[in-house]
Protein backbone atom coordinates (compact mmCIF):
# COMPACT_ATOMS: atom_id res chain seq x y z
CA UNK A 1 0.00 0.00 0.00
CA UNK A 2 1.56 3.31 -1.02
CA UNK A 3 1.99 6.19 1.39
CA UNK A 4 -1.12 8.31 2.02
CA UNK A 5 -1.52 11.58 0.09
CA UNK A 6 -1.55 13.51 3.38
CA UNK A 7 2.08 12.50 3.94
CA UNK A 8 2.83 13.55 0.37
CA UNK A 9 1.39 17.01 0.96
CA UNK A 10 3.40 17.37 4.17
CA UNK A 11 6.59 16.24 2.42
CA UNK A 12 6.01 18.63 -0.49
CA UNK A 13 5.52 21.65 1.79
CA UNK A 14 7.82 20.89 4.74
CA UNK A 15 10.26 18.00 4.32
CA UNK A 16 11.33 18.49 0.69
CA UNK A 17 12.30 22.19 1.01
CA UNK A 18 14.38 21.38 4.11
CA UNK A 19 16.07 18.22 2.82
CA UNK A 20 16.55 19.07 -0.86
CA UNK A 21 19.58 21.38 -0.35
CA UNK A 22 21.25 18.60 1.66
CA UNK A 23 20.53 15.53 -0.48
CA UNK A 24 21.20 17.42 -3.71
CA UNK A 25 24.84 17.74 -2.62
CA UNK A 26 25.39 14.05 -1.83
CA UNK A 27 27.79 12.68 -4.44
CA UNK A 28 26.60 9.65 -6.41
CA UNK A 29 23.50 9.24 -4.26
CA UNK A 30 20.92 8.98 -7.05
CA UNK A 31 18.87 11.74 -5.46
CA UNK A 32 17.51 14.13 -8.01
CA UNK A 33 14.39 15.85 -9.24
CA UNK A 34 12.00 14.70 -11.92
CA UNK A 35 11.03 17.59 -14.18
CA UNK A 36 7.57 16.89 -15.53
CA UNK A 37 4.93 18.93 -17.29
CA UNK A 38 1.39 19.04 -15.88
CA UNK A 39 -1.20 17.31 -18.03
CA UNK A 40 -3.75 20.08 -17.65
CA UNK A 41 -1.75 23.09 -16.49
CA UNK A 42 1.25 22.84 -18.80
CA UNK A 43 3.37 23.97 -15.83
CA UNK A 44 6.76 22.39 -15.13
CA UNK A 45 6.95 20.59 -11.79
CA UNK A 46 10.03 19.36 -9.93
CA UNK A 47 9.54 16.25 -7.82
CA UNK A 48 12.40 15.03 -5.58
CA UNK A 49 13.11 11.35 -6.25
CA UNK A 50 15.70 8.67 -5.72
CA UNK A 51 16.59 6.97 -9.00
CA UNK A 52 18.41 3.65 -9.38
CA UNK A 53 20.54 3.41 -12.53
CA UNK A 54 20.82 0.15 -14.47
CA UNK A 55 22.91 0.53 -17.67
CA UNK A 56 20.72 2.74 -19.90
CA UNK A 57 17.65 2.82 -17.63
CA UNK A 58 16.61 4.37 -14.34
CA UNK A 59 14.09 2.82 -11.94
CA UNK A 60 12.00 4.86 -9.53
CA UNK A 61 10.16 3.31 -6.57
CA UNK A 62 6.62 4.68 -6.51
CA UNK A 63 6.26 5.38 -2.80
CA UNK A 64 2.97 7.23 -3.40
CA UNK A 65 1.73 4.67 -5.91
CA UNK A 66 1.28 4.73 -9.68
CA UNK A 67 -1.55 7.27 -9.38
CA UNK A 68 0.72 10.08 -8.13
CA UNK A 69 0.40 13.23 -10.23
CA UNK A 70 4.02 13.24 -11.35
CA UNK A 71 3.72 9.63 -12.54
CA UNK A 72 0.56 10.37 -14.49
CA UNK A 73 2.23 13.47 -16.01
CA UNK A 74 5.26 11.45 -17.13
CA UNK A 75 3.13 8.64 -18.55
CA UNK A 76 1.01 11.14 -20.49
CA UNK A 77 4.03 12.99 -21.89
CA UNK A 78 6.18 9.91 -22.46
CA UNK A 79 9.29 11.89 -21.42
CA UNK A 80 10.82 13.77 -18.51
CA UNK A 81 14.17 15.05 -17.32
CA UNK A 82 15.93 13.88 -14.17
CA UNK A 83 18.11 16.58 -12.56
CA UNK A 84 21.01 15.19 -10.60
CA UNK A 85 23.77 16.96 -8.72
CA UNK A 86 25.85 17.73 -11.81
CA UNK A 87 23.81 16.39 -14.70
CA UNK A 88 20.39 16.35 -16.26
CA UNK A 89 19.29 13.10 -17.90
CA UNK A 90 16.58 13.03 -20.55
CA UNK A 91 14.33 10.00 -20.00
CA UNK A 92 11.82 8.36 -22.36
CA UNK A 93 9.54 5.32 -22.62
CA UNK A 94 8.06 5.24 -19.11
CA UNK A 95 6.96 1.74 -18.13
CA UNK A 96 5.09 0.89 -14.94
CA UNK A 97 5.79 -2.49 -13.43
CA UNK A 98 4.76 -4.37 -10.31
CA UNK A 99 7.51 -6.32 -8.53
CA UNK A 100 6.80 -7.68 -5.03
CA UNK A 101 10.43 -8.90 -4.85
CA UNK A 102 11.71 -5.37 -5.61
CA UNK A 103 14.48 -6.63 -7.91
CA UNK A 104 14.84 -3.25 -9.66
CA UNK A 105 16.40 -1.60 -6.60
CA UNK A 106 19.57 -2.37 -4.61
CA UNK A 107 19.25 -5.07 -1.93
CA UNK A 108 19.88 -2.55 0.86
CA UNK A 109 16.75 -0.58 -0.18
CA UNK A 110 14.39 -3.58 -0.49
CA UNK A 111 13.57 -3.98 3.23
CA UNK A 112 12.64 -0.30 3.50
CA UNK A 113 10.32 -0.56 0.49
CA UNK A 114 8.89 -3.81 1.86
CA UNK A 115 8.14 -2.10 5.20
CA UNK A 116 6.41 0.74 3.32
CA UNK A 117 4.47 -1.73 1.16
CA UNK A 118 5.98 -0.35 -2.05
CA UNK A 119 6.08 -2.79 -4.95
CA UNK A 120 5.21 -0.56 -7.91
CA UNK A 121 7.98 1.02 -9.98
CA UNK A 122 8.57 3.18 -13.03
CA UNK A 123 11.40 2.36 -15.44
CA UNK A 124 12.61 4.86 -18.05
CA UNK A 125 15.32 4.74 -20.67
CA UNK A 126 18.10 7.36 -20.66
CA UNK A 127 18.46 8.86 -24.15
CA UNK A 128 20.56 11.95 -23.50
CA UNK A 129 23.20 12.84 -21.01
CA UNK A 130 24.93 16.15 -20.24
CA UNK A 131 26.48 17.87 -23.19
CA UNK A 132 24.40 15.95 -25.73
CA UNK A 133 21.97 18.80 -26.34
CA UNK A 134 19.03 17.38 -24.38
CA UNK A 135 16.05 19.65 -23.99
CA UNK A 136 13.63 19.65 -21.05
CA UNK A 137 10.17 18.13 -21.25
Amino acid sequence: MPLPRLIGRFNRRVTNPILWPIVARLPGSGFGRILNVGRRTGRTYRTPMLGFRHADTIVFALTYGPGAHWVRNVLAAGVCDFELRRATLHLVEPRLFHDPKRRGVPPIVRPVLWALGVDDFLRMRVVAEPGSGSVGP
